[in-house]
């Protein structure tokens, strides 16, 4: 959620901001209900304190006996216009509410500009792309020749796009989240933490998935309220919702591993071969809450920590900063991760690492206590995919498959799966 202060007193670079990332809004609304809320405000509290004046004058009035009624009926009328007031308050400050959470965040001013993932700066790369002396074989292929992917078994247990894992890539999937896991830990300095994978409608406002996105949600029956989490990044981040942090717990550094579960509306007929886009998949993720003026630095850091992950897997990729109308809701700047994917000869993402700044949790009322200052402030919120451990997968068995459709490992997972490769049945 934008700073009201910003809406209140700057709209035209509000406007210009939200242009820059494809956002059309009339803010002329929101300073309409604004004003209106100040007059209502105003017009309350003068009431309020003629109120508690004749409410003192019929006190005095009955202590010395004397006729009291008059002044007991302006009181009363007074009272009326109070709770009538109270309740177009209550509505106005539901309207800005609502106006103001379809609102996105506005792009850092090093955001590229650009309508669409074409206009993405890319930052640096990292890694040969690997050339093959034979045809090469796409993720699912190869997964079906090792015995390992079985896209028909999940249909039918639930529906398209959900996939079986078997055999040696069931446990290779397993040890690649269990190999982020401790390098995030041991090497990057992050805690461990383990998190509901349903959450209610307050987790999603707070980071940004409702009221816009719930079409990509998977909701649950009932009147809880809850949905199945689309991303760790909900259950973590809200885990400081309505929380103040001392400053000597800065940074907040937490690690998550969980399952992800998205609807992706609107994405029928895209990417829906194999593993590249499945309405379940996991993820190890990275957050970091950190003081204002230091989040840029964090998001380079976590950025930094995925790209080792890449790095130790020997995955050649990319990074590409997402210009203004490719951001998420919810970002200010974001960091994509991109794998070469041989079989689509281009790079893919894989991990997103983004700072939002205040956007997040001013929503929660997330907050750090400034000693210094005397005063709380809004923490700024960051996290990323330390990395998405199907597409993960994807990349190793596309970038090592030999002739065969076999498979050899990245050396770095040897202390974590028993085999140097995987063979074909």
């Amino acid at each position: 959620m934008l700073d009201p202060k910003l809406l209140r007193n700057s709209p035209d670079i509000v406007n210009r901001a939200l242009k820059k990332r494809g956002f059309e809004t009339d803010l002329s609304i929101w300073q309409k209900l604004e004003n209106s809320r100040k007059g209502l405000q105003a017009d309350t509290e003068k009431m309020q304190a003629s109120l508690n004046k004749i409410s003192k004058e019929i006190g005095k009035l009955k202590n010395t006996k004397k006729d009291s009624s008059k002044r007991e009926k302006e009181a009363s009328a007074l009272t009326k216009d109070i709770k009538g007031n109270s309740s177009n308050l209550d509505s106005i400050l539901q309207e800005l509410n609502k106006f103001s959470l379809g609102i996105p965040n506005i792009p850092d001013l090093d955001v590229p500009e650009g309508n669409t993932e074409k206009d993405n700066k890319e930052i640096r790369s990292w890694g040969k792309i690997p050339e093959f002396s034979f045809e090469i074989r796409d993720h699912l292929e190869i997964g079906q020749l090792i015995g390992g992917i079985d896209m028909e078994a999940g249909s039918r247990v639930t529906g398209s796009r959900f996939s079986v894992l078997k055999s040696d890539l069931a446990g290779l999937h397993r040890a690649l989240i269990q190999f982020m896991l401790e390098t995030h830990i041991c090497q990057h300095g992050y805690q461990e933490v383990y998190v509901p994978y349903i959450v209610n409608k307050d987790s999603l406002l707070g980071t940004g998935q409702l009221p816009k996105f719930e079409e990509d949600l998977f909701k649950l029956q009932g009147d809880q309220n809850y949905y199945l989490s689309s991303t760790a990044e909900i259950p973590v981040t809200n885990l400081l919702r309505d929380q103040i942090i001392d400053s000597k717990e800065l940074p907040v550094k937490w690690v998550s591993h969980t399952p992800c579960f998205r609807s992706e509306a609107g994405s029928y007929g895209k990417d829906t071969r194999g593993l590249m886009r499945v309405h379940q998949f996991e993820k190890v993720e990275l957050f970091q809450a950190v003081e204002g003026n230091s989040s840029e630095e964090a998001l380079e850091e976590i950025t930094s920590h995925a790209e080792a992950i890449m790095q130790s897997l020997e995955i050649p990729y990319r990074v590409v900063s997402l210009c203004s109308g490719d951001l998420g809701f919810s970002a200010a700047k974001t960091y994509d991760i991109e794998a070469w994917i041989p079989s689509q000869s281009k790079y893919r993402e894989i991990s997103s690492c983004s700072n939002f700044r205040d956007f997040q949790s001013r929503r929660m009322q997330a907050r750090w206590k400034n000693v210094d200052q005397k005063k709380n402030e809004l923490l700024h919120t960051l996290n990323g995919s330390g990395l998405a451990v199907g597409r993960t997968l994807l990349a190793i068995l596309e970038l090592n498959q030999l002739e065969d459709g076999s498979v050899k490992l990245p050396k770095v997972l040897k202390n974590y799966f028993p085999k140097d490769a995987i063979s074909v049945d």
